[in-house]
Formats: structure tokens, sequence, C-alpha cells
């Protein structure tokens, strides 16, 4: 059984075509500026337990509205920390025959994410910082190397992978740090698109809701300038850069 925090039907940002789009409860990162902190425990208020047959079903329904590119996308919280359940998920829906696209942090690195991964046809990585130790402050501590070996597997497995990239001021907009993240995938094969998601604070109202201190309280969104210097930046080693 899956444990769902929620599912959205007509998503078009999460993946190509029209998806439905399940987002599962649980995340084993913390990071400062997530704006589903509602979703970060393994279980919440409200959450609903869900087997792959339920979902199947919906998708089922939802199915005229696909055409020939849309489907299913898992998101999260941070959907591989249900990894047991989500693969067999993945398997009941391929079976189905339905286009399936994962939306990760990478954070969790193992043979049973790989074969996740496998059934994938899309991954959409969140890449959050190149450096080790920033990536650390990000997110409560984790480092980036799994994210980068999962970025690796998928590179070699030659499936189709987007990248995500949040550009937050002072913290993931230092033109050194965009430069070296840029580099380390200009010669990757895989990657279809990248995108650069400007912070927003957007969800910052979840947290005065459910008591918890708000990291950056007080900064705002990147300008309109940073972002393009960003892509600038981004668009001198990768292709398919896109301002999401």
């Amino acid at each position: 059984m899956l444990n769902v925090h929620s599912i959205e039907t007509f998503g078009t940002h999460d993946g190509p075509g029209i998806r439905m789009v399940v987002f599962l409860q649980g995340c084993p990162i913390r990071c400062v500026y997530c704006h589903n902190p509602d979703t970060l425990a393994a279980m919440s208020e409200g959450c609903k337990m869900m087997n792959p047959q339920q979902i199947v079903a919906l998708l089922e329904k939802e199915k005229p509205y696909f055409k020939s590119n849309g489907g299913l996308t898992v998101s999260g919280g941070e959907p591989t920390y249900q990894a047991d359940e989500l693969l067999e998920l993945f398997q009941d829906v391929k079976k189905a025959g339905f286009h399936i696209t994962l939306d990760t942090n990478g954070v969790i690195y193992s043979e049973i994410i790989h074969e996740i991964y496998n059934l994938a046809d899309l991954v959409i990585l969140d890449v959050k910082h190149i450096d080790n130790e920033q990536h650390k402050k990000l997110t409560g501590g984790m480092g980036n190397n799994e994210v980068l070996m999962n970025a690796l597997y998928r590179e070699h497995s030659r499936k189709k992978m987007w990248l995500r990239y949040v550009l937050v001021p002072g913290w993931t907009d230092q033109p050194k740090f965009l430069e070296a993240w840029a580099k380390h995938f200009q010669n990757f094969t895989s990657i279809e698109r990248v995108e650069i998601l400007p912070y927003h604070t957007l969800g910052v109202h979840k947290y005065k809701a459910m008591g918890i201190p708000y990291k950056l309280e007080g900064l705002t969104p990147p300008t309109a300038q940073a972002v393009n210097e960003a892509a600038t930046i981004f668009k001198r080693y990768l292709p398919h850069v896109v301002i999401a």
C-alpha cells in the first residue's frame, strides 16, 4: 500500500503531455525552501492508503485525456522513500501501458531504486547543488553523492532525463557553482530538458499553519535579471534550458 498525500489530474508541469500526478507522503531530507512541508513526515493527517490497482483504475479513467504522450507522474515528498511499494506500482502501470515519469530528488541510491528508474520512461531529477557541502546546508545534512550517482546511472541506461535546479538567492545563485553544475552535465546525452525554477514563497503559509519556523523568512524571489543570468550560464554548456 502506498501512503498518498494527494492526487492532481490534468497536470501539465510534471512531464510531457497531460499527467495524473500522484504525490506520495514522506521525504528523507529537509530542504530549507521546501514548499510542501505537509508532505515530509511519513504519515500526516489527510493522507490515504492506496494500492497500485486503485491508482491504475484512476489512470484508466483519465486515459482519454493523455493522448500520445501523457500518463502518470509520481512525485512527493520523495517518492522513492516508499521504494518497495513504488516499484510494485510502476510494474502494474507499465503492464497497463501508461507512460511513467518519476519526479525525484535522487538522494536514495540502491538496487531497488535502479529497478524503479528502469521502469520509468522519464526521470525528472532535482539536482539541488553541485557542491557537496552546500547541498548538505540546503537539505538538512544530506550530501549530493547519491544524487550524482543516480544521474550517472540514468545516463548509462540511455533513457530520458530532465534536470531541475531551484534558483535561491544567496544559496544556489553563485556563478561559480552554476557553471560547475552545468559543466558536470555537459556531456550527458540522456538530458532532454533542463529547468530553472526560481525560488518562490507560495508555500510559506503552510509553515505558519503547521506552527513550523520557516528558515528563509524574509527572503524574496530572485530578480528576472538573476534568473536570466543563471540561464545564460547553463546555456553555455547545456541544450534545452528553460525557465519554469
